[in-house]
């Protein structure tokens, strides 16, 4: 894991549940119900072609084409269960957790091209709510104030209300990352 790219190992650490719940699937076809329910909440949350990915994985797909056609935190996520059935060894830590402050570019893009019209990304901003708010803490916190910063709210002292030192300074990563693109 140590000699990914840092936005790679943030995806990769991100999703490390399902990576390795896919690879542990096929190794052990008895389970295989048992990722159907994830499988159908991707779908819900318009992930549909990287669970469609991940069921031709499951069928026995091996192939580098599955990474054809995916976006880059699809075939990020691809990979690496395409390499942790490989090699066990390269699966991400079950219990490491992602850098959120790694994520504020990346989000804050999301953000960006949601208040400039673009409606991909105000429902990939919908999907990653919804996950924030089941996450609880800062991230639940932060689920609830995505609209406002996609409708142009930037007071920090309105928009940090109620988080840990943590998770304001998440979101003064986010708004120096909106400033930016907003100057560009």
């Amino acid at each position: 894991m140590t000699t990914l790219p840092d936005k790679t190992k943030q995806i990769v650490l991100a999703h490390a549940g399902l990576i390795r719940g896919v690879v542990m699937i096929c190794q052990n076809r008895d389970s295989n119900p048992e990722i159907e329910p994830t499988l159908e909440a991707l779908i819900a949350n318009g992930w549909t072609a990287l669970a469609g990915t991940i069921r031709r994985i499951l069928s026995g797909e091996r192939d580098a084409r599955l990474l054809l056609g995916l976006d880059e935190e699809d075939r990020v996520i691809i990979d690496a269960i395409l390499r942790g059935l490989q090699d066990p060894t390269t699966l991400p830590d079950p219990n490491a957790k992602p850098d959120p402050g790694l994520a504020a570019p990346g989000l804050a893009a999301m953000i960006h091209a949601a208040a400039h019209g673009d409606t991909s990304a105000l429902q990939m901003l919908a999907g990653m709510a919804e996950q924030m708010l089941r996450a609880g803490g800062d991230l639940a916190k932060l689920s609830g104030i995505l609209r406002r910063l996609v409708n142009g709210e930037r007071d920090p002292d309105i928009l940090c209300r109620g988080m840990s030192t943590r998770g304001s300074q998440l979101v003064l990563s986010l708004l120096e990352e909106l400033a930016r693109l907003h100057a560009h």
